[in-house]
């Protein structure tokens, strides 16, 4: 549950694997402060399994994570919003504020226990039982098209170094594959359910749904998906599922009046 789906990129047999999937030998994550824009929207999901993932606060009562990490592979069910926590501005064992959560939505189509789960929809929406901190802003969705070689960054609580918030705020889009972005950020497990960052000129715009449902003014970071799987190959090559995905649920519980 602490990890990024892994997606099997070559045999061992005809090339070298990093360390860990999803980084290449020449890894740019680096610590990053929980406490600084945008990271200080990016959360870390616990399990009362002891699993976790990072996620992204979206709205004033809701995260968006990756939907495998809410999946109990014992009973193939996905766990019950009372057994999911949100801690902001984890850092080294503490945090700023603990959260519980009241609702989760997933993908219906969405089965990780599958042969061949679907992962476009490997996604959840997280409803918190209480509003994120004032000092933590929303961060808007952007569903905008993206083009190859758009500068993207993606950060979260990797599982080598899980007590501090690491990104890679260097990486770009490489493609779309089987309803995928693909991507080189270097991001392994743990990260999953961590926010693929695209810069905006809107802050979401005309083209993105915003905290409030309408998009923000100003340029600034947006959500363009979250990680869900790393490729286990030489040449970094990740996945994540498009904000396009999710943003229909977004806009259905904002215009329903859900924070």
């Amino acid at each position: 549950m602490a990890g990024l789906t892994m997606l099997a990129g070559v045999s061992a047999a005809h090339a070298e694997r990093p360390l860990l999937p999803g980084v290449g030998p020449g890894d740019r994550r680096a610590p990053v402060d929980a406490a600084a824009d945008p990271w200080r929207s990016v959360v870390r999901v616990q399990t009362n399994l002891a699993g976790r993932c990072t996620g992204a606060l979206v709205g004033r009562r809701t995260v968006v994570t990756a939907g495998h990490c809410l999946f109990n592979p014992r009973t193939r069910r996905f766990l019950q919003a009372s057994s999911l926590h949100v801690l902001f501005g984890y850092d080294r064992g503490e945090f700023t504020r603990h959260v519980t959560v009241a609702r989760v939505a997933t993908d219906p189509a969405y089965d990780p226990a599958a042969a061949t789960p679907m992962l476009g929809g490997d996604w959840a929406v997280l409803t918190l039982a209480e509003p994120a901190p004032d000092q933590v802003p929303p961060l808007p969705v952007s569903v905008a098209p993206l083009r190859p070689g758009t500068p993207l960054m993606l950060g979260g609580y990797s599982q080598d170094r899980a007590q501090i918030l690491m990104a890679d705020s260097a990486c770009r889009l490489l493609g779309e594959s089987g309803g995928l972005l693909v991507h080189d950020c270097d991001a392994t497990r743990g990260t999953s359910g961590g926010p693929l960052l695209v810069w905006t000129a809107g802050g979401g715009g005309a083209n993105g749904i915003g905290a409030d449902g309408i998009g923000a003014n100003g340029g600034g970071w947006a959500v363009a998906g979250v990680g869900v799987a790393a490729g286990n190959a030489p040449v970094v090559r990740n996945f994540a599922v498009p904000s396009a995905h999710f943003a229909a649920l977004l806009a259905k519980d904002t215009a329903a009046g859900q924070p």
